[in-house]
């Protein structure tokens, strides 16, 4: 009998370290997933970036783009971005052909005839000021939008008509491509067209010809008006500021968009969210000259309607 007893005793006991150990491993167990969560530990690590981008489309966009690109390669050594110009209508057109990631634009695609605007995704990742610029020796700082106009439909052509020099005026226009002329025409000129004159691709090109030519007048976005070599004039007295921009009451401003055909792949989000980030809206956007988007107190539509945020 006291062997029977001793047996089940034992028995008992082991039955019992079973148990204790189970429950034991359970709890490590359980340990374990909390301490993991609570470093974040279960989380996949962020995989590595790496292959090429190629980005066309707007001048205005280019130096913004660009920048940004340069800064993201920095911090993604085994990403290529190429940034080129050509164009909105450019941009546009290679990104919907699949030629490149990424087509920039000054434009809404819908607004360009013969964009398939339904398979791009639009980016709205700033906000560019344009205006007319003139030579310095011109000695005009301000212009009625109306005169404005009747410049360039080549109704006044010479300054002496608006209280300038007895100087020829001299039209630099962009391209019909150009997505600056699309909003500066739209915006500044009331959808009139220009008349005939110098029409060159880049942006950094008419500010050249502009400064080098005297009587020349053409337009830029605010971003190329870092200097003195051209004077950008105000419009029915408003100054061309990012402030009378963001508040509406400079006209002549457009959305810079990224384009994407369909949704866009890790690569070209990442760059993309890289774009939208705090540290580029805030320091690179601005020190190119651009407005962040989410400084802007009015949203503009398709369709050029303004209203408030």
């Amino acid at each position: 009998m006291k062997s029977m007893k001793k047996l089940s005793l034992f028995a008992l006991l082991a039955a019992m370290m079973v148990v204790m150990a189970a429950c034991g491993g359970g709890a490590s167990t359980d340990k374990s997933k909390d301490s993991s969560k609570g470093a974040d530990t279960s989380k996949p690590a962020q995989k590595e970036l790496s292959g090429s981008l190629v980005i066309s489309g707007s001048t205005a966009m280019q130096p913004l783009v660009a920048a940004a690109a340069e800064e993201f390669m920095g911090k993604n050594p085994k990403v290529d971005i190429q940034v080129n110009a050509g164009g909105s209508g450019t941009g546009l057109s290679q990104v919907a052909q699949g030629a490149v990631q990424i087509g920039n634009s000054d434009v809404f695609a819908e607004e360009k005839q013969g964009i398939p605007a339904d398979q791009l995704v639009d980016h709205k990742v700033a906000v560019v000021g344009m205006t007319a610029a003139v030579n310095p020796k011109v000695g005009i700082k301000d212009i009625k939008k109306a005169d404005l106009i009747k410049v360039f439909t080549g109704q006044i052509t010479n300054w002496k008509d608006l209280g300038g020099p007895d100087q020829k005026i001299v039209l630099v226009n962009r391209p019909d491509s150009s997505g600056t002329r699309a909003v500066f025409n739209k915006f500044a000129l009331d959808g009139a067209k220009p008349a005939e004159g110098v029409t060159e691709d880049a942006s950094n090109t008419v500010k050249k010809i502009i400064n080098e030519t005297p009587g020349a007048i053409g337009y830029l976005a605010f971003s190329y008006l870092n200097d003195n070599t051209v004077t950008p004039l105000a419009i029915d007295g408003v100054a061309p500021t990012a402030e009378n921009v963001q508040t509406g009451k400079f006209p002549v401003w457009a959305y810079e968009h990224s384009y994407t055909k369909g949704q866009p792949t890790d690569l070209e989000k990442a760059f993309l969210d890289f774009l939208m980030s705090s540290d580029v809206q805030n320091n690179i956007v601005k020190k190119q000259g651009y407005l962040p988007v989410t400084d802007m107190k009015v949203e503009r539509d398709p369709q050029g309607n303004v209203k408030k945020k």
